[in-house]
Formats: C-alpha cells, structure tokens, sequence
C-alpha cells in the first residue's frame, strides 16, 4: 500500500483528488494539509511513502517548495511529486533543487497521475508529459537553455525588482547580476530586459 501525504491549500480540490486517488487499490491517502507548516507536521506523524504537493499555497504564503523542504526534513522516507498547475522551468529546477523526485501538472490525465506516484514511491524519477519533455530539450541543448541562475535572475527581474535590488536579494554584485541578465537575453535573443521577460513567458520559462 503507498501512503500518501496531500498538500493543497484548496479543500475543495483536495476532497476530489482524494477522490481520484481513492480509486487505486495500492493507494491510501493517510493525511491531508493546507499549508506548508501543517504538511511538515503532517509528515512528522504519518510518514508517508508519498507528499503529493501543490507549489501555489496561496499568496503571500510558505510555498509548495518551502513544503518540499520541511516534508524532507520531518520524513527522509517521504518522496514528494510536485502537482502544479504550472510548468515554466523556472519552477521545475527550483523544485528539482528542493528535493523533489517528480513534477506533474494538474491537467495530466489519471492513468499518468497513478503512474507517477507509483513512480515516486519506487524511488524513480517521476516527469510527466510536458515536463518531461521540455527537459530532455535542456538536456539536448544545453547551450540554448537558461542555466538555473539565469532563470532565477529573470524571474525575479519579471517581479520589478532593479539590478541593485536583485543584487542585494541574491548577495552578488551588480555586476553579476548583468552578466547573468546579458546571458540570458543573449539566448533568449532579445534586445531589452522586457523584451527577454515577454519571451520568456511566452516559451514558459518563467512565470509572473
């Protein structure tokens, strides 16, 4: 039986994932959580094989991949598949980076879902259609793919922040910061710090 943990701050939702998941003699979804706080107590208790994780935990909010974290920390048995309704790279790395063994968007169809979290409790990578797609096109061309840095500085870039102020945030020099946004313009071919955020976007690297 795979235990899983689910992390959505919207009960409506949860209630039909559990749902779904319900259909699944091999599964049983042992706990429930809203937040990130409440998804580390809820691994420290249950241990679940499986954290089944949302990275959008509501604004202005821990997200799912400060849950990722604490999820890990609470239980090193647990495997967390993110289950976002986004896809840009920006946050499949990030949450590659946390610790998570899959990333699957939320419009994937059930067979795909059932695969992948059979996938995570296995210990085996766990990517599903379009994320896994996009990043065997990293892998085959790495020298047109945005390098984490360089997603990380354009996203923050996409939120205003200037160069002095994405500096200060991630304890490098100005400079850094516009070698980094050079770079990234360079393969995005774009002229203009707005002009790579908009391109950006549109290929859905990075999100706003």
């Amino acid at each position: 039986m795979i235990r899983i943990l689910l992390v959505d701050d919207h009960p409506v939702l949860r209630h039909g994932v559990v749902a779904l998941l319900g259909t699944q003699p091999d599964f049983q979804v042992v706990a429930e959580a809203g937040s990130a706080d409440d998804a580390t107590r809820m691994a420290e208790a249950y241990l679940p094989d499986v954290a089944l994780v949302d990275l959008d935990l509501g604004a202005d909010k821990p997200t799912g991949f400060d849950a990722t974290g604490g999820i890990l920390r609470a239980s090193a048995r647990t495997k967390v598949l993110i289950f976002s309704a986004y896809d840009s790279d920006a946050d499949i790395v990030k949450a590659m980076d946390a610790g998570a063994i899959g990333y699957l968007v939320k419009d994937s169809r059930p067979p795909e879902l059932f695969g992948a979290v059979r996938a995570a409790a296995a210990g085996d990578s766990a990517l599903g259609g379009r994320v896994g797609a996009r990043l065997m096109q990293r892998l085959d061309r790495p020298d047109d793919t945005l390098t984490p840095r360089e997603l990380e500085v354009l996203t923050l870039a996409a939120s205003g922040l200037s160069n002095r102020d994405l500096a200060s945030r991630l304890q490098v020099s100005e400079a850094t910061v516009k070698t980094h946004l050079h770079h990234a313009f360079t393969k995005l071919g774009a002229d203009s710090r707005q002009a790579a955020i908009a391109t950006a976007v549109k290929l859905g690297l990075i999100r706003l």
